[in-house]
């Protein structure tokens, strides 16, 4: 499955479309000159289109306001909370410094913080191994154990599963940790779009969990003029995660 997941994942990236079409319109520009000709426009009008920041960030939209910013929560009636791997860059750009290396998702750690100095007894599970499947080097456990550590964080108030590298697996390998109770309250912390299906696997796997939802792109509306010319990241994410409930569902596992 997990193989699988990255094969889709490769197939649904806009930008990988882009270079198929190019490539198999150039390698048929004398035998098939109409359908190249067509296999570069279609390439072109990807790469244009895609920029229109309106469409993909309406995707978005649908799954972040799913759960919108929590109220304040009683926090000293919460066994903890479970914060889900995707704030970190790959570990190889961790290789050579001391620094963090934090992607757009770095909400997801740094929310602790807050939560951390409201409740100074909550608990915190880290879940999040390798996702790349030829990712090498320190396990984003390890990542997030540095990071906790450089801003003065307790880590032994921190409990880390290092072996997941999907949500499914999160879930389930958080739920076997040495002192966590998945039929107590917890508070479940990722990133918005990402919520709905995180809340839905953990729920599935027994998990009494409450949404937290970080790191909002889409904001309430978008301007639509608003365009990036070559960037597909709006589509990468919404498609990873439309596809991703798709695959969860089929699999039965939300």
């Amino acid at each position: 499955m997990f193989l699988i997941s990255k094969l889709v994942a490769l197939a649904t990236t806009p930008m990988l479309w882009v270079l198929l079409m190019l490539c198999l319109g150039t390698a048929l520009i004398r035998r098939r000159p109409v359908l190249a000709r067509r296999l570069i426009l279609a390439s072109t009008a990807t790469l244009l289109l895609g920029g229109w920041a309106a469409a993909p960030d309406a995707l978005l939209r649908h799954l972040e306001r799913q759960y919108p910013d929590p109220p304040p929560l009683p926090l000293d009636q919460y066994a903890g909370v479970i914060v889900l791997g995707g704030a970190t860059e790959s570990a190889y750009r961790w290789e050579g410094t001391l620094e963090p290396q934090m992607n757009a998702g770095a909400e997801r750690l740094t929310t602790v913080l807050p939560l951390l100095r409201k409740a100074p007894g909550l608990q915190v599970v880290f879940t999040g191994g390798e996702g790349e499947y030829f990712g090498a080097g320190p396990s984003e456990a390890e990542r997030a154990r540095r990071f906790f550590a450089q801003l003065g964080v307790d880590t032994t108030r921190v409990l880390f599963e290092s072996a997941s590298r999907n949500t499914y697996e999160n879930a389930v390998f958080s739920a076997r940790l040495d002192g966590v109770n998945p039929q107590r309250p917890w508070i479940l912390l990722t990133s918005a779009a990402h919520m709905p299906r995180s809340l839905a696997v953990f729920r599935k796997q027994g998990w009494d969990v409450t949404p937290y939802s970080v790191d909002f792109n889409a904001g309430l509306s978008t301007p639509w003029t608003l365009y990036e010319i070559g960037d597909l990241s709006r589509w990468d994410a919404a498609l990873h995660e439309y596809v991703g409930i798709a695959a969860y569902r089929l699999t039965g596992r939300m």
